[in-house]
């Protein structure tokens, strides 16, 4: 894939328990466009806001890209660093353990349009000084404000 467009991806996940409410937020950067998208669900597990998170800002992109993705999630970067993820569909989603793979309706979803573009996953540090981090977190926590107030209604 030659020719493709650059866009640099921050995400992140939370969670208020673990299940509880969940909120996700992403920054995606072209150029000098900056988009900021985030939801959350009422019901919900801090991995599975982790990788909504990267699934919401790839359904952003029109066209293949080459996007880096930077995350705080140890669980979703491993995946495709460590080669997890091949595993997984070789061993038909379970794991070592022969356990099934947790959230595999996710990870299909993630794989599928990891494989539309040219992806490269970045691991950073969380709750740190990378200020893209800090407002994806920011964005996170806001959406699961936002269900809270409208669970107590």
């Amino acid at each position: 894939m030659k020719d493709l467009k650059q866009v640099t991806l921050y995400t992140d996940g939370a969670c208020s328990g673990n299940p509880g409410a969940g909120g996700w937020g992403a920054v995606l950067i072209f150029g000098e466009h900056r988009l900021e998208i985030s939801g959350g669900e009422a019901e919900t597990t801090n991995n599975r806001m982790e990788l909504t998170a990267v699934i919401k800002g790839l359904e952003c992109l029109k066209y293949p890209c080459r996007v880096d993705i930077y995350s705080d999630s140890a669980y979703v970067v491993n995946a495709f660093l460590e080669n997890w993820v091949e595993g997984w569909e070789r061993s038909q989603w379970k794991k070592a353990d022969k356990k099934p793979v947790l959230n595999s309706d996710l990870w299909k979803q993630l794989i599928a349009l990891t494989k539309m573009h040219e992806v490269t996953f970045h691991k950073v540090k969380g709750h740190a000084d990378n200020e893209l981090n800090n407002r994806c977190d920011e964005l996170a926590r806001n959406a699961i404000d936002k269900i809270k107030v409208s669970l107590d209604k």
